[in-house]
């Protein structure tokens, strides 16, 4: 399972087309409100979560966990106990941690990012703490993996694929959607 956590703010090509791609892979990803059940985003299109962070639980049926960027989600992510647990979660369990845009330096700021390779976007790279920050679209480090912004979204989400399914299974998506 893969939870994909929204605040108020959050950019949504950046968090939706994660759920829409991962989901035609076959895999099963949670729209977990962290402001509400329904959460706005950044260009205020509404999205109502599966659940809150109330509902959430985490443990061993959990794979993934993704931070969509935008401002002023991300900030709005990193008021969240419940996501700053996940976090740690995530990274002490060895479960996947996927950010894209400006979470990055959400991820970076508890250390998770110390001596990776990853990208967030362009403007915010000296807040990637400890990171090596790298020339391209999305990077996968180990169990990290990176996005630079809204443009590196079909990418990113082909990645988290391949992560969590397998190389076939993202070429599949990608023919499906006739992507480039």
């Amino acid at each position: 399972m893969v939870y994909i956590f929204l605040a108020n703010g959050f950019e949504e090509i950046e968090a939706l087309t994660q759920v829409d791609y991962l989901r035609r892979a076959g895999v099963e990803v949670v729209t977990v409100g962290i402001t509400g059940k329904t959460v706005t985003g950044a260009h205020n299109i509404p999205v109502v979560c599966d659940i809150t962070e109330n509902d959430a639980a985490l443990d061993e049926n959990l794979e993934m966990i993704i931070l969509p960027g935008g401002i002023p989600g991300v900030p709005n992510l990193g008021k969240s106990e419940f996501v700053i647990d996940a976090l740690e979660y995530a990274y002490k369990n060895g479960k996947f941690i996927a950010a894209i845009c400006a979470a990055p330096t959400l991820v970076a700021k508890y250390g998770y990012l110390e001596g990776k390779n990853a990208v967030c976007y362009p403007s915010m790279e000296n807040e990637l703490y400890g990171a090596n920050c790298v020339n391209a679209a999305v990077v996968r480090d180990g169990k990290i993996i990176t996005a630079r912004a809204a443009g590196a979204s079909e990418e990113f989400s082909l990645e988290l694929i391949r992560a969590l399914v397998s190389k076939d299974a993202a070429e599949k998506v990608k023919h499906a959607i006739c992507a480039r």
